[in-house]
């Protein structure tokens, strides 16, 4: 019997995608784990993997296609002694409607999965049976990794074959699972969709350009973010002298190690230490409760073809500036290249941005929902600056503090900003 293989969810929020290239033709033979296309997302190209063997018997869309719904029929694979020739042709199906969770984008990156209590671990049965009693359906990599995460397979829909459960349904499952003591209350309100504004040339000369699907995500997120998140701004001016100095020192030092620290590398670990220290800023607002993070992972503001993403720098508090530094290096590198997997951008505790680089010397950021604060960073310029009672010249940038008034108030705010501040002009506190 013939196998329909369908448009995969490669991500907790994808609801259609663009089938970027086929690694494989009709007449080819594929086996569980073999690479078969490229697809890409509102965030990266991603490779989607055979999940059963065959052959290849029809591609039912064309490579290049846009706007492919998840559960659409791509191809279709013949089994073992099936004759290729009498698979009959697949209509590329409608997936039933469904309604996946909003993507965030960060200044637009994506949801923060909510750390709730652990599920139960799945049994580590070889076929797992739903409540129903109905034989769940799962890949042996979907299964290693739900009993290894300990999510349950019965409260999942798969996207493969016949409903068969694969690696990124486990994945993408993780979250709204662990949600359950909350979710209803984890998300604000849906905000109203925006009035698309009706196109006006004036008689001026242009070309009509279609959003990609990144940018339709970021004008969906920032619209949702100052409609719905009451933002507070409060900015520090920092002086960078000390900071310059120790970042020369240990550039110095690594240098036998092929490592080279930015100073945005010594920000992010100057914020995650920061909201350590001052805990009360390192939540995330959910309705009638309050998620109170354990640790500081940082979304760090990538800009990329097309738009804008934010990978994440894990427990960045915990973490050398040489560590960092070799991390952001390489999340950037494959940001740009459209190769980061879901969990590399979906998540982080706050946010930090900057645009010193191009001589910004102040912004304010818009909150990357649904966290509950970003951290803008200016350019370092000489600026005139009074040292004991002196007028002296300093090196000195502007940095300001977004913030969720709904879970921040404004004095544990400029709490944040003050240690921020301090660890950046003493900064061996960023060594210790």
């Amino acid at each position: 019997m013939s196998i329909a293989i369908k448009m995969p969810a490669l991500s907790p929020t994808m609801e259609e995608g663009t089938l970027t290239r086929w690694l494989v033709k009709v007449g080819d033979k594929v086996s569980s784990g073999d690479i078969m296309a490229e697809i890409e997302t509102d965030k990266a190209t991603m490779e989607f993997e055979a999940v059963d063997e065959g052959t290849i018997a029809q591609i039912a869309v064309a490579e290049g296609t846009e706007g492919v719904k998840v559960g659409t029929v791509i191809a279709m694979l013949a089994e073992e002694g099936e004759d290729v020739g009498s698979v009959g042709s697949a209509a590329p199906a409608e997936p039933k409607a469904e309604t996946p969770a909003e993507p965030a984008a960060a200044a637009a990156p994506a949801p923060t999965p909510a750390p709730s209590t652990t599920p139960a671990p799945a049994p580590a049965a070889a076929a797992p049976v739903a409540a129903s009693g109905d034989r769940i359906i799962a890949s042996p990599l979907a299964k290693r990794i739900a009993e290894q995460q300990g999510v349950d397979l019965a409260g999942i829909k798969g996207s493969g074959p016949h409903g068969r459960i694969v690696k990124a349904d486990v994945e993408g499952a993780r979250a709204p699972q662990a949600a359950t003591s909350g979710e209803q209350a984890q998300q604000p309100a849906a905000a109203p969709a925006p009035v698309a504004a009706k196109a006006q040339d004036f008689g001026i000369p242009h070309e009509v350009e279609k959003l990609s699907g990144m940018r339709k995500t970021i004008a969906r997120r920032l619209t949702e973010s100052k409609q719905t998140i009451p933002h507070i701004y409060l900015t520090v001016d920092i002086r960078l002298d000390a900071l310059l100095k120790l970042r020369a020192e240990l550039n110095a030092a690594l240098e036998p190690q092929g490592v080279k620290l930015s100073v945005n590398d010594m920000l992010i670990k100057a914020l995650a230490k920061s909201l350590v220290a001052v805990p009360v800023c390192n939540v995330q607002f959910a309705g009638d409760t309050l998620l109170k993070f354990a640790r500081a992972d940082i979304s760090v503001a990538v800009s990329i073809p097309g738009g804008l993403i934010t990978p994440i720098v894990k427990d960045a508090g915990a973490k050398a500036i040489s560590a960092i530094s070799t991390e952001m290096k390489d999340l950037a590198a494959r940001a740009k290249e459209g190769k980061l997997a879901p969990e590399e951008y979906q998540g982080g505790t706050a946010s930090l941005s900057n645009m010193g680089m191009f001589g910004i010397k102040q912004f304010e950021a818009v909150i990357n929902p649904p966290q509950a604060m970003i951290m803008a960073i200016g350019a370092g310029e000489k600026r005139p600056y009074v040292l004991d009672d002196a007028l002296a010249v300093a090196t000195v940038m502007s940095a300001t503090g977004s913030f969720d008034h709904r879970a921040i108030d404004g004095a544990d705010g400029a709490q944040l900003m003050k240690v921020f501040k301090e660890l950046c002009e003493a900064p061996l506190g960023l060594v210790a």
